[in-house]
C-alpha cells in the first residue's frame, strides 16, 4: 500500500487529498514547523501543531485559514487517520502520522532526538514506513550533550567579559536563538534583533517562558549592549549592524561548526556546533527504531545515508524534496525591519 506519493508540490497522500509541508500552493496543508522551507505562503487551509499556528500567523499572515491540534489527537481526513506527534525540532515541531486500513507511514519533517529543555521531547512512533531528512547525515557529526554545549558558550561569554568583549552570537531566529537565550541565561543582559523578539512572542504567546531580553536598537543607541550578550541572525553576519556594536567578538551557532575551520569562510571569531537536528547516531537510532520497511531519504546527505541504510539491511531510497539545509528563506523574511 502507498499512503504517500512525491509531487512537484511536495508530500501527497492521495487517499487523504492533502499535502504535508507543501512548496507551492494546495488546498490543504499540513506543516510540520515553522520554518519558512517548510511552511509557505498560499495554501487555503493549514494544520499543524497548536505552538506552531502563532508562528504561522506571524510569518504568513494573520487571515489565514489555520486548524491546530495537539500532540497525539487524531483527525480524520478522508478516511487516512492523522496524528501529529513531537519531533523534538524546535517549538511545535511535529512528525506526521498516517494510518489507513492498518498501515502506517510517518513523515518526520526535521527533527532532533536530544531534549533542548524548549521543544517538546522527541517521540518515537513506530511504522511500515517512514520518511527521514538527513541533514547531519554522516559520521561526523556527533553532537555534544545539551549541557556540555551550553557550558561552553557560558565559558566564551564570561572569556568575552574578561576582556571587556561584547559577545555577539549569530543563530537562526526561530530554534536557535531561544536555545542561546537560554544557555547563556544570568550572564549578563541580553539584546536580540528584531526578528528574533517578534518569534520570542510566539512562545510567549503559548507559555514557554524565556529569559529576559531587550530588542536592540542598533540604529540610535548600540552603545547599550557593549560587553554584554547580543543575538542576532546569520544573515547580519558582516552587515553593518555587527559594525555598530562597540568591542564586538562573534560565535556562530551551527551545526555545521562541528566541521574544523568550517567558520573561516564565515569569518566568525568562533563556533559552536548547535543543531536543532539529529546527528549521525541520532539518525541511525531513529530510523532503526522505528522498525520501518521502507526507508525515504530526503534533504541532506541523501545518497550517503540511503546507501549506509541499505548496507546494514535497512531498504531505504532518495527523495529529491525542496526542502532546505537551514532557515536562510526564514531569516531573510523576518529581517524587513528599519534595523535591518
Amino acid at each position: 500500500m502507498k499512503l504517500i506519493t512525491f509531487t512537484k508540490k511536495g508530500i501527497y497522500c492521495p487517499q487523504g487529498k492533502f499535502y504535508i509541508d507543501p512548496w507551492r500552493p494546495v488546498d490543504m496543508a499540513v506543516i510540520t514547523h515553522g520554518h519558512a522551507d517548510h511552511a509557505r505562503w498560499g495554501m487555503k487551509k493549514y494544520l499543524c501543531h497548536h505552538f506552531t499556528k502563532p508562528i504561522l500567523h506571524q510569518r504568513i499572515g494573520a487571515d489565514i485559514e489555520c486548524q491546530s491540534v495537539e500532540y497525539g489527537e487524531a483527525v480524520t481526513i478522508n478516511g487516512v487517520k492523522l496524528s501529529l506527534h513531537p519531533a523534538g525540532h524546535i517549538i511545535g515541531s511535529a512528525q506526521i502520522r498516517l494510518e489507513y486500513k492498518g498501515y502506517v507511514t510517518v513523515i518526520s519533517g526535521d527533527y532532533k532526538v536530544q531534549n533542548d529543555g524548549l521543544s517538546t521531547p522527541f517521540e518515537l512512533v513506530k511504522c511500515n514506513e517512514f520518511v527521514t531528512e538527513s541533514t547531519f547525515g554522516l559520521p561526523i557529526y556527533n553532537w555534544l550533550e545539551v549541557e556540555d554545549l551550553d557550558k561552553k558558550l557560558q565559558n566564551w561569554v564570561l572569556k568575552n567579559k574578561e576582556n571587556n568583549k561584547t559577545s555577539v552570537f549569530i543563530g537562526y531566529s526561530l530554534g536557535k536563538a531561544q536555545r542561546i537565550m537560554k544557555a547563556v541565561e544570568g550572564l549578563g543582559n541580553l539584546y536580540v534583533h528584531y526578528s528574533i523578539g517578534k518569534l520570542n512572542e510566539a512562545f510567549e504567546t503559548v507559555g514557554i517562558d524565556l529569559p529576559e531580553y531587550t530588542i536592540a536598537d542598533f540604529r540610535e543607541r548600540p552603545k547599550e549592549v557593549q560587553h554584554e550578550i547580543v543575538i542576532v541572525p546569520p544573515a547580519l553576519l558582516d552587515s553593518n549592524i555587527i559594525k555598530k556594536i562597540p568591542d564586538p567578538t562573534t560565535a556562530i551557532c551551527s551545526g555545521w561548526m562541528q566541521v574544523r575551520g568550517a567558520r573561516r569562510w564565515r569569518s566568525a571569531d568562533a563556533g559552536f556546533a548547535m543543531s536543532d537536528h539529529a546527528d549521525w547516531k541520532g539518525l541511525l537510532q531513529t530510523v532503526k527504531a522505528t522498525e520501518a520497511e521502507l526507508v525515504h531519504v530526503t534533504h541532506g546527505q541523501t545518497e550517503v545515508f540511503s546507501k549506509y541504510l541499505n548496507e546494514i539491511g535497512v531498504r531505504a531510497d532518495v527523495v529529491e524534496t525542496l526542502f532546505g539545509e537551514d532557515e536562510e528563506e526564514s531569516e531573510k523574511e523576518t529581517l524587513e525591519t528599519p534595523e535591518s
